[in-house]
């Protein structure tokens, strides 16, 4: 703290002091009235962690910062079909995704991206005169020639556009989506399982994370939100860990781990809230930032994403697809497509299990 408060520039320190005076409100817009730098969001964030003033939601609180900042410079037309767009569309989900403890800065990136491929498209529209209500299919054709790499962040835009009765002549179709790859044996992914293990130089939570996703196809930004809650220490010892709705047994050695990190000073007690994180991170009431994960992952030579792969194709191949979806939290659709990737048909499972 004391670092904190000498650090230069101090900016956060000097804005604390003005509020222990009394001569700024110790509120929300407070700080919207502020340049959103790391100073500020940081202090902000603290206050708002201890209690201080009501918890937010510090990346959609810079989102709709952002999207006021980006709407400014266009014409009043596009301005408003866009900011109904993000507000009703993007900030919606955004919101519905943080109260369920999901939301994640691909969600944020991936919004941020649409809105500016909409106005990228709107931009290029209304400098040859045509409005978003009036385009064409033969236009919008046009612009994804003459900008080819821009036909994904438009395609949920485009989409919304006709699903609202702004312009429900234009569409981009959909591709279709592509069969997964697997590229690690799993002969390698259990290498990486061992040196996981057993090496004591890696970092302790990035070898619990990483042992998560070799052997129980969980992703980085799944883990990155664990919350202590789903973590349960039996009085025989055993570690239950609930990636989904079902508790799991870790198997031998993971438990000790687990059981090891949740000793360490410092780490968040599961029999106390912390925020509730079971990595948290270093800005008050965070979790860890996934690239920390992968970062610490990839350093020993493992590719989350593609170790992910190897063990949703192995899982998929030993345990029928309605359990694999209830037991590692997948939608039963991409359950099943891993079950016909691993050849295996698991349609009779349902009516075993129920003569049974």
């Amino acid at each position: 703290m004391i670092t904190w408060l000498k650090k230069p520039p101090a900016t956060g320190a000097r804005l604390l002091a003005l509020m222990a005076r009394g001569e700024l409100p110790i509120t929300h817009e407070t700080f919207r009235s502020l340049p959103a730098d790391r100073s500020h969001n940081y202090l902000r964030e603290l206050l708002a962690s201890t209690g201080v003033i009501p918890p937010y939601h510090a990346p959609i609180d810079r989102f709709e910062r952002w999207l006021a900042d980006i709407l400014e410079p266009l014409d009043a037309d596009s301005a408003a079909v866009i900011s109904r767009y993000g507000h009703w569309h993007h900030l919606r989900r955004l919101r519905g995704l943080a109260e369920q403890g999901r939301l994640s800065k691909s969600a944020i990136y991936g919004a941020r991206s649409n809105v500016s491929g909409a106005i990228r498209l709107s931009t290029w529209a209304t400098r040859r005169g045509i409005t978003l209500a009036s385009l064409t299919q033969t236009q919008l054709e046009d612009y994804l020639a003459e900008h080819p790499g821009g036909r994904n962040s438009q395609q949920n835009f485009v989409a919304w556009l006709r699903r609202t009765r702004i312009n429900p002549t234009v569409n981009i179709p959909w591709r279709e989506s592509t069969i997964p790859e697997v590229v690690v044996s799993d002969a390698d992914r259990w290498d990486q399982i061992n040196l996981l293990l057993h090496d004591e130089q890696i970092s302790l939570y990035a070898r619990i994370g990483g042992l998560f996703t070799l052997l129980f196809a969980q992703p980085l930004e799944k883990i990155v939100a664990m919350r202590t809650n789903q973590i349960n220490v039996e009085d025989d010892g055993r570690v239950l860990v609930a990636f989904d709705t079902i508790p799991i047994e870790m198997p031998p050695g993971l438990d000790e781990l687990i059981r090891c990190y949740l000793r360490k000073p410092g780490t968040p007690s599961i029999a106390r809230s912390d925020h509730g994180w079971l990595f948290p991170g270093r800005h008050p009431g965070r979790h860890l930032v996934r690239e920390v994960f992968r970062a610490k992952l990839v350093a020993c030579g493992i590719r989350p994403g593609r170790s992910r792969h190897a063990a949703m194709f192995a899982l998929a191949g030993e345990v029928p697809a309605p359990v694999l979806a209830e037991l590692i939290g997948v939608a039963d659709k991409t359950a099943v497509k891993w079950a016909a990737l691993a050849a295996r048909d698991w349609s009779a499972y349902v009516t075993q299990r129920a003569d049974s």
